[in-house]
């Protein structure tokens, strides 16, 4: 199954320095490249383009960031790692 890219998808990276690593899409640039970022290591503010070919899309998409980009045109940092870390463990049971 294709997941599309859209605000509030976590992604797995797959190519670059931060690759393995989860983040979220906080951007759809064009039918190429998003921006993505984890609220980490990489921050809303400086969030990264990202080739969608160099992404995995998860199947989960993040209400909360979703709703905090509609609401306000951006999303806090802990909201992010929390979208993330929920998807991640989610994987792990």
């Amino acid at each position: 199954m294709e997941y599309k890219p859209e605000v509030g998808r976590i992604v797995k990276v797959l190519r670059g320095k931060d690759e393995g690593s989860f983040a979220v899409i906080v951007q759809v640039m064009d039918d190429r490249f998003v921006l993505v970022a984890d609220g980490d290591k990489r921050r809303f503010d400086q969030s990264k383009k990202k080739n969608v070919l160099h992404l995995l899309m998860q199947p989960e998409v993040s209400r909360e960031v979703v709703d905090s980009m509609l609401e306000t045109g951006r999303v806090t940092n802990a909201k992010l790692r929390y979208a993330i870390q929920k998807a991640v463990q989610g994987k792990g049971e």
